[in-house]
């Protein structure tokens, strides 16, 4: 029945009631040691606090993320846009420029977004699988510019 539940023997404690005198116990320091900023009343400190070391939340980076030293930010250019915009032919990076698909100096590569049907012989600084592959099949060719 609902009214006979009790714990576990042994599963609970009575509490013990600090700073109640000497013979209790808990008298004298109360369990919080002798003098110093701890033992005092009103004792609390803020969150993250370090004793007066710059806290770790501040010695974080203002915004979140990681810059990776030597990341390389390329120009991408899709299948699809070379096959709308360039008859075929032979291109390099500054033939794309010419042709208003390269709008950085940063280094051009390939993505294999769409089709390809024309042969186009290209030399570009990366490429990706699928486009290399899909050139390859319509008879082009991509030389990698190190």
């Amino acid at each position: 029945m609902l009214h006979m539940l009790r714990p576990s023997p042994g599963s609970t404690h009575k509490r013990k009631r600090i700073a109640r005198g000497s013979s209790a116990g808990g008298g004298t320091t109360a369990g919080r040691g002798t003098k110093g900023q701890q033992s005092r009343a009103g004792k609390g400190r803020k969150f993250g606090f370090e004793g007066g070391q710059v806290p770790l939340i501040i010695r974080q980076p203002k915004l979140p993320g990681f810059k990776r030293p030597m990341h390389r930010t390329f120009e991408v250019i899709n299948l699809e846009t070379l096959e709308a915009a360039l008859p075929a032919g032979a291109y390099d990076p500054t033939s794309l420029r010419a042709h208003h698909l390269r709008t950085t100096n940063n280094p051009v590569k390939i993505l294999g977004q769409g089709a390809v049907t024309k042969k186009f012989d290209l030399t570009v600084h990366a490429v990706s699988k699928s486009a290399k592959k899909a050139i390859g099949a319509a008879g082009g060719s991509i030389t990698l510019i190190s």
